[in-house]
């Protein structure tokens, strides 16, 4: 990383260094000209005050354009860099270091079939959802139940069974699983919770479906879903724990292995970006594992969770170009604020510049403000 003393030292500190080093020494012309002269005063104000206040602007959308070409250069030095890309393979895990790449899935199939057939709830949830009744009866967690999210959730009610179709084929797919399930070679107990969540799933879309065709019903049975779903939470729990340890032995072994191939010179270095959606980034397992990795003093200023909308197209592109961001206000926050340790904080951190201020004030709503009208207020 560039130190403030290696920075200063590259930039000649002279004013004729200076104005060269921004590029604008030679279109100055001589030094001894002196400033162009103002334009002839504008009789309309208003045009006058545009013109000033664009020039005013000019200086942040220069400053913007200075501070981008910085983060694109920077980013060809980052190393070295781990981008962890989450998805339902345990993660897609990037090396960067010295200008090399390395990309692998370091997590074996386990995890992804251990949480595969623990979603089957959820995948039968997400079918039925829309053709809910608005009035859900009172089910355990009845009470942390938003009323206003379930009405927009179930934006199709009870009146169809248009579920029908997609629900029956979505148990094609259960069936298939548990059919060819013995075959996957599976742990013993992984396999036996597998199991039962497959037999239970198919047991729930059967009976559905039967109550459909029997007459008895045409809306989905929100009771007998909270059964169905109910009785598999032992065993929705052992999936989850087959695929964590599968995930931690994975990523461990290839943090291991990373950490011999990059050094000990330069893994103190190193910086580690999390790509989640924003739903599983607050404490995401793939951090949890590679935190321990950091060196411990640098842990949780080099570990850099970042949320997003959707699974970016270019993942190690996206941590990059955040990382940048990161490291340039690192080293920007304590040159431009050397004597204020709450700006250069705020600066280098996820904190807005302007986030203290804005509390501040909200605190003390008149604190900076005139007792009296100003004149344009007072003449309209």
């Amino acid at each position: 990383m560039t130190t403030r003393r290696k920075f200063l030292g590259g930039v000649t500190t002279t004013a004729a260094g200076a104005m060269t080093f921004l590029g604008i020494g030679e279109a100055a012309g001589a030094a001894d000209a002196g400033p162009a002269p103002d334009p002839a005063p504008d009789p309309d104000p208003f045009a006058q005050q545009l013109r000033a206040r664009n020039a005013v602007f000019a200086i942040d959308t220069d400053t913007r354009t200075h501070y981008d070409a910085l983060r694109a250069e920077l980013i060809r030095h980052l190393s070295p860099v781990i981008v962890v890309q989450n998805d339902y393979r345990g993660g897609r895990y990037t090396l960067i270091h010295n200008g090399a790449q390395e990309s692998l899935h370091p997590v074996s199939d386990i995890f992804e079939s251990a949480k595969s057939i623990a979603h089957a709830p959820l995948g039968i949830y997400s079918i039925i959802a829309p053709y809910l009744s608005h009035r859900i009866p009172g089910p355990p967690g009845s009470t942390r139940l938003d009323r206003h999210d379930v009405d927009m959730v179930a934006f199709k009610g009870p009146g169809t069974t248009d579920w029908l179709g997609p629900l029956q084929s979505f148990a094609t797919t259960l069936s298939n699983a548990r059919r060819r399930l013995g075959d996957a070679r599976m742990p013993q107990e992984l396999e036996a919770s597998s199991t039962r969540i497959l037999d239970a799933s198919l047991e729930f879309v059967e009976a559905s479906v039967a109550s459909v065709a029997s007459m008895r019903r045409s809306s989905i049975d929100i009771t007998s879903f909270e059964s169905y779903t109910s009785g598999l939470t032992d065993d929705i729990a052992t999936n989850i724990e087959h695929a964590a340890r599968a995930q931690i032995e994975g990523v461990e072994a290839l943090m291991t292995r990373w950490r011999d191939k990059v050094g000990t010179v330069d893994w103190p270095g190193l910086y580690i970006v999390v790509l989640s959606i924003w739903t599983t980034s607050a404490l995401n397992q793939n951090s949890i594992i590679v935190k321990r990795f950091l060196d411990p003093a640098k842990a949780d200023s080099h570990l850099i969770d970042v949320p997003t909308a959707a699974p970016p197209a270019d993942p190690v592109f996206v941590a990059l170009d955040n990382l940048a961001r990161i490291v340039q206000d690192n080293v920007a926050a304590e040159m431009v604020f050397p004597l204020d340790r709450e700006l250069a904080d705020a600066l280098k951190g996820p904190e807005d510049l302007m986030a203290q201020a804005i509390l501040s004030q909200l605190a003390c709503p008149y604190r900076g403000r005139t007792t009296t009208k100003p004149a344009a207020d007072a003449a309209s």
